[in-house]
């Protein structure tokens, strides 16, 4: 893999962690860390559950990852506060 690519990934990963936490409404609890995190999470947990391909700049890939991303947003919520904002 090469540095290309994983910075890529990085970006990709923390647009993706932003925008999921807009989407659940905890952006202003999230850093730029905590967001390359969730969203490169997010992308793991949607080619676990729903086989999205390994390029980060496909737009199916994207999508597929956010809602991974989403999908561990709601999760942490709702161990955290008992409750899906």
């Amino acid at each position: 893999m090469s540095i290309t690519t994983i910075l890529v990934w990085l970006v990709v990963g923390g647009v993706i962690g932003w925008l999921a936490s807009l989407i659940m409404k905890t952006d202003a609890q999230q850093g730029i860390m905590l967001n390359i995190i969730v969203g490169i999470i997010g992308a793991v947990i949607a080619g676990l559950l729903f086989g999205s391909g390994s390029n980060p700049l496909d737009i199916t890939t994207i999508l597929w990852s956010l809602l991974g991303a989403v999908i561990l947003l709601g999760v942490v919520n709702l161990i955290r506060r008992g409750s899906v904002r």
